[in-house]
């Protein structure tokens, strides 16, 4: 396990969040499942209580602490995209798998966890400062995924 790790907590599904993370996403692997000594409040003996996992180079520990505590938007893996094809396809995987659209370029996956799914672009232009930095948010501001070309033409005026 790495030294540090970022400790997500999950009802029951840590194991399907983790390999669903893995299949999506580069430099994100499943590294470690352990079930349980014995019974627990939410769980059973031999039942997964946690995995270890990667999420785009992240190292993470998924808890499957029951149902007492859920994500929010307070935490969100931030994706950082190069153009609007990996946006989608980031995007498509998150909200096609059972997800949810949220605005700004902000989705959820199917057990809540929150995603921004971001083209450089974007970030780009914020960081430009001024009035082009403006154009950019104020048209990100009516979006849900983000479209690069429009993010593109508000850079430009």
């Amino acid at each position: 396990m790495a030294r540090n790790t970022i400790c997500l907590w999950y009802d029951k599904d840590a194991e399907a969040a983790a390999r669903f993370y893995a299949e999506t996403f580069p430099d994100s692997t499943v590294s470690a499942v352990h079930r349980a000594p014995s019974d627990y409040p939410s769980g059973k003996a031999g039942d997964v209580l946690t995995v270890e996992f990667t999420v785009a180079g992240v190292a993470c520990l998924g808890l499957n602490g029951g149902p007492i505590f859920k994500h929010n938007e307070a935490f969100s893996f931030q994706i950082a995209t190069d153009d609007q094809e990996e946006t989608d396809r980031y995007w498509n995987a998150i909200v096609g798998n059972g997800g949810q659209e949220s605005a700004c370029g902000w989705c959820k996956d199917r057990w809540g966890l929150s995603w921004q799914i971001t083209p450089r672009v974007l970030t780009e232009a914020l960081a430009a400062g001024g009035a082009e930095a403006k154009r950019a948010f104020d048209a990100m501001m009516g979006m849900t995924k983000i479209d690069v070309a429009a993010i593109e033409a508000a850079r430009r005026g």
